[in-house]
């Protein structure tokens, strides 16, 4: 790209690893794989785990150290963007499979990303293609979620799990991209981003690009204003509202005001909470009653349920937690 329009490169692309020593936390993974190429043995694969975990950039950095130059012509990698029917099984990776190459040497890749995508039909024609070709190509399969490959595909895969990244070397990165490209930053920003992303990468590096060309800066609060989230403050204020006011409709109103004037969602609140209950001494039956409710409120929130009833189911929950301790407690003397 030309250097005018360098800036234009979104930094998730510009920093995306090109080589096995630029990919995080998944050494176990790449050594292991490593080993398969350079005996020449290499397997079907199947690459799962959370997003933004280092699977694309993995077996890219595989194709790469293992064709070279060659890349474009042995490579076929199908992504989210592309039709994976039936149709495209029986005919684009069909006939890249069957094609020669005369200049190149090896088995050839097929990278189907987001593989969890592909209908069952579809899955099933490329278990017979895997069979037919496995002396010419190998085929990498990459999602999220394994059981929902069919267990045929998953039968002939070797299995990686990618595992969120470690903390330490997320920090290490973002601080490294944030030096590159003259960001103003707080440590403790780049830990509050850490926490929000939850061990993924690509949305660690997409919240620091967006909050810097948003604020010119990035800070604790700037991070949390630019991606919705209730900062710790908010969150301890959210928190004393559900434990100390004994008024339902009072409760509510207050918590519906601030989620309503701070643009929050009840499932980054819902999160929040459930990270503070767990470390909160509180009575067994208690937690438990909570935690319970919580898993039911973030399941209707998934399929699309009103936040307000939800919030109220919350704000419910809390209530009937209270009682549940003060019955504890009448127990117990």
């Amino acid at each position: 790209m030309a250097g005018d329009d360098a800036h234009l490169i979104m930094w998730l692309e510009k920093y995306r690893p090109s080589t096995f020593d630029e990919v995080l936390s998944q050494k176990d993974i790449i050594s292991t794989i490593l080993r398969f190429i350079n005996s020449h043995n290499l397997p079907h694969m199947l690459f799962y785990g959370p997003p933004g975990t280092g699977k694309t950039s993995t077996i890219l950095a595989c194709a790469k150290y293992m064709y070279g130059n060659n890349f474009r012509s042995m490579v076929l990698e199908l992504n989210a963007s592309d039709d994976r029917g039936i149709d495209v099984v029986r005919n684009e990776i069909k006939d890249f499979c069957s094609t020669q190459r005369i200049f190149a040497t090896g088995v050839k890749l097929v990278i189907l990303d987001e593989a969890d995508a592909m209908t069952s039909a579809a899955q099933m024609a490329l278990r017979r293609i895997m069979e037919k070709y496995t002396s010419s190509t190998r085929f990498c399969l990459i999602c999220n979620y394994a059981n929902k490959i069919i267990p045929a595909l998953q039968s002939r895969c070797t299995r990686f799990r990618f595992g969120p990244l470690k903390n330490e070397d997320i920090l290490q990165r973002l601080e490294e991209i944030a030096v590159k490209e003259g960001v103003p930053f707080e440590k403790e920003a780049l830990d509050a981003i850490i926490e929000l992303s939850q061990g993924d990468m690509r949305s660690c590096i997409n919240i620091l690009q967006s909050t810097f060309l948003s604020s010119g800066k990035v800070t604790c609060s700037t991070v949390y204003e630019n991606t919705g989230n209730p900062s710790p403050e908010e969150l301890e204020q959210i928190m004393h509202w559900l434990d100390e006011e004994d008024d339902f409709v009072s409760c509510y109103e207050k918590v519906n005001q601030m989620k309503t004037e701070r643009g929050f969602a009840l499932t980054d609140i819902l999160r929040e909470i459930h990270k503070r209950i767990l470390t909160r001494n509180m009575a067994v039956r208690a937690k438990t009653y909570l935690l319970e409710k919580f898993a039911e409120i973030e399941h209707h929130l998934a399929f699309g349920c009103s936040e307000k009833l939800q919030l109220c189911s919350l704000i419910g929950a809390f209530q009937i937690m209270k009682a549940l301790e003060v019955l504890d407690a009448q127990v117990g003397s």
